[in-house]
């Protein structure tokens, strides 16, 4: 993906497809792309293919093979929301429009897309005024219609061309569509400007004056149909232009109109609930307003050989024929929703939930009633809002926020709604919710039932400790296999409970001891052996916390406490001494080397999660700043991920999941769930199922060489074939990484190498091999 400022320079066609080769970035190698592509937003046809924009992905559907496949942030594209997409057949070039302004043109064939950022960082225009409605090719150019005019680009040459301010004195118009039936262009003001009319071939139509008024009123839709003009106005109603004279009305639609296009000589109508297909003199050739089995809301449409392809908001798309009311759904693999909230993971396994608080914990901002999804063996099962509710006796689980799985049941995952109590989940179906009518969890304002749960986390015996805001017994144990919960007093830590905003992440230390976050108090730490409470808090003496509002939490193998405040990191070396006489409750920043100056790392940047990998390696999701992986001690930052240089759809990371078996490492963000192949894993139990890849490493490759299925604390050498040794290190976790030099001073030459793996205690040995072609 390369980003370009076409009016800064004229360049030729042939650089620009030269530079745009050498640029492409394809990251399908490293990344796995989970979007959800339920809701579509628009849909476009060329080269015997139906183009079909989901909120921030791409899929294509060959109608005759029923091939489908994608285009997401993993081949290049922005991530951005999508407004509007069309294909040239004549360039073979598809063009997918933004909210906010930004452009991608995908090279059909070549995996090559060029993101263009014209409209985007053009200073005159305001932000809310850049999003894109709609294309139009005419003459080799496509006319984009935005919120503040129109702006022309060359398709041959891949450039940007003049922007047009048509309103009265040059004044910005919100301009829908526009049409062109020679000699005329048409545009159609969505904002009051009406229908505008110009000469198409004039040289100087960024003169608001060759602009003229034809149709008063507010306008979304102009389309020329075999010779006529008609018109689709704000309030539902079509008209025919007729020049000359006022528009002729022809029908006025009950429902809201959402697309309104012409294509394969049709002229196709989309209303939320129904599609309809005109020819010539606005003749009805087929509709659909029902189809069995999908209870639809419409966002876009198309008519295309004898058949309508209908862009729902939650099935995807449906294919249906002409006089048939069967559809065939066409809908590429992925979650529900692209807004995960909260996602967990275990070995073959992640599950993910889209119930969503405030920053001030506020669930109802509306609250949520929506689907749970789980990706299990390389598929996703989405469980419905209305699933869920019938599983557990017709009981509300709504605004689900955190997701814990149990470590030694893996089928056994447990959800937190912050308004209604605790989900289980067994297997992929929801089994009960523990609430104020079948448990002693009680809620903070009966008789309503208000239940906040947030974090939670198992102990070594097999309990799930989790927190429930505004009560005095707000830290709560239970017993997965008995069901038997225990509350727990948290008063003699937080003496106001109720006035206390929200109770928010929740772990257990290996030996026992249980820390949460209290967001205007800190860290409240609870023995459970010696029902001892302590807190960790913001003042200097007290805890050092940047601020009491504590996000994120995560132990690491040194048994070393990291915490993530909205205003930074700080990491707690010694977390059971907070119990002893005089405990020390005092927790230290980070503080890296930058240009030779001490700095503290990820100063005042508010933390979203904080995850350890199998190497004790530390990933950093923050609100603003995209991810961070950080060595064990913090000191080193290995990798740093933001949407400029990953397929992160959004610098906002909500939480992450790592599988330990594999090392993958999931994002959630606020646009979509991307997923990063790691090499750290959790150490194995013995060295059956060593391997290192990639084996060979081939001319070109740039990066190391994972030795994966090490137990812990392993010996790891690698000879060359006459026993020379160029690499020494002991495993942290499951896995090591070579860079493929001998200790760093140069790289290896070709040939065969040997891999010794030793256990701790020497027990047992195995040789693996690598070979390495220069």
């Amino acid at each position: 993906m390369k980003r370009i400022c076409f009016m800064q320079q004229l360049i030729t066609a042939l650089f620009l497809v030269l530079a745009l080769s050498a640029s492409a970035q394809n990251f399908e190698d490293t990344w796995t792309g989970h979007f959800s592509y339920v809701s579509v937003k628009s849909i476009s046809q060329g080269n015997g293919k139906i183009y079909t924009a989901s909120e921030n992905a791409v899929f294509i559907y060959d109608p005759i093979t029923s091939e489908l496949s994608t285009l997401s942030t993993i081949n290049g594209l922005a991530g951005e929301l999508i407004s509007t997409i069309y294909y040239s057949e004549n360039f073979n070039l598809l063009i997918i429009g933004y909210e906010n302004g930004l452009m991608d043109v995908v090279i059909d064939g070549e995996e090559e897309v060029l993101t263009v950022v014209d409209i985007l960082e053009k200073p005159t225009i305001p932000a809310d005024k850049k999003r894109i409605n709609h294309f139009n090719e005419y003459d080799g150019f496509v006319y984009i219609s935005s919120k503040f005019g129109i702006s022309l680009f060359d398709l041959a040459a891949l450039e940007f061309g003049d922007s047009y301010f048509i309103g009265d004195l040059g004044s910005q118009l919100d301009i829908a569509q526009t049409a062109v039936l020679g000699p005329y262009i048409f545009a159609a003001s969505s904002d009051g400007g009406g229908i505008r009319r110009a000469f198409v071939n004039r040289d100087n139509l960024i003169d608001f004056e060759q602009w003229s008024e034809v149709a008063i009123g507010s306008f979304k839709g102009v389309q020329n149909l075999a010779g006529t003009v008609y018109l689709l106005k704000t309030n539902n109603k079509v008209f025919k232009y007729n020049f000359g004279f006022p528009p002729t009305l022809i029908d006025d639609l009950v429902d809201e109109v959402v697309d309104f296009k012409v294509h394969d000589d049709l002229l196709t109508i989309t209303t939320v609930r129904a599609i309809n297909a005109y020819s010539e003199n606005y003749t009805l050739e087929a509709m659909v307003n029902s189809v069995p089995e999908f209870d639809f809301t419409l966002q876009s449409g198309l008519a295309f050989d004898n058949k309508f392809y209908l862009g729902t908001s939650k099935f995807g798309m449906l294919e249906v024929a002409y006089g048939s009311n069967q559809a065939n759904q066409i809908l590429p693999d992925g979650p529900a929703l692209n807004q995960s909230f909260a996602i967990a993971a275990s070995p073959g396994q992640v599950w993910t939930v889209f119930g969503e608080v405030d920053v001030d914990f506020d669930p109802f901002g509306p609250l949520s009633f929506l689907p749970i999804s789980n990706l299990r063996d390389g598929a996703w099962t989405n469980i419905s809002y209305e699933e869920i509710f019938d599983a557990i006796g017709n009981k509300n689980a709504n605004d689900l926020v955190y997701v814990t799985i149990n470590p030694e049941e893996p089928d056994q995952v447990f959800m937190s709604s912050y308004n209604k109590g605790l989900l289980r989940v067994t297997g992929q179906q929801p089994v009960k919710l523990y609430d104020d009518t079948n448990s002693l969890l009680e809620s903070y304002r009966p008789p309503a039932h208000d239940i906040r749960i947030y974090g939670s986390d198992f102990d070594k015996d097999g309990n799930l400790w989790f927190v429930a805001s505004k009560i005095d017994e707000g830290l709560v144990k239970l017993n997965p296999e008995s069901e038997q919960m225990q509350l727990i007093d948290i008063t003699p830590a937080i003496e106001d409970t109720f006035n206390q905003l929200a109770l928010s992440e929740l772990k257990v230390s290996r030996e026992g001891y249980v820390f949460f976050g209290a967001v205007e108090t800190g860290i409240v730490c609870y023995n459970p052996f010696t029902n001892k409470f302590n807190v960790i808090g913001s003042e200097t003496g007290s805890g050092n916390l940047p601020t009491p509002n504590v996000r994120a939490l995560a132990f690491d193998k040194n048994n070393r406490l990291w915490i993530g405040t909205l205003k930074g990191i700080r990491v707690l070396f010694n977390p059971g001494g907070v119990f002893e006489e005089n405990g020390n409750t005092e927790s230290s920043a980070i503080i890296i080397l930058e240009d030779n100056v001490p700095q503290e790392f990820l100063f005042d940047v508010p933390i979203t999660d904080i995850e350890v990998d199998g190497s004790n390696n530390k990933w950093i999701s923050t609100t603003t700043s995209g991810v961070f992986y950080v060595s064990s001690n913090g000191q080193e930052t290995l990798l740093r991920f933001t949407k400029d240089n990953s397929p992160l759809p959004s610098n906002t990371v909500l939480d992450i999941a790592i599988d330990d078996f594999t090392g993958v490492v999931y994002f959630a963000t606020k646009n979509g769930l991307v997923a990063f192949n790691g090499s750290a894993t959790a150490p194995r139990d013995d060295l059956e199922n060593v391997y290192a890849y990639p084996n060979p490493v081939r001319p070109g490759f740039v990066g190391n060489v994972t030795i994966d299925g090490l137990t812990a604390s392993a010996n790891v050498k690698i000879t060359d074939i006459e026993g020379n040794l160029v690499f020494e290190e002991t495993s942290e976790g499951g896995s090591v990484l070579w860079d493929t030099t001998a200790f760093g001073k140069y790289r290896v030459a070709s040939g065969v190498y040997l891999v010794l793996i030793t256990t701790e205690d020497a027990l047992e040995t195995t040789i693996s091999k690598i070979m390495v072609v220069r």
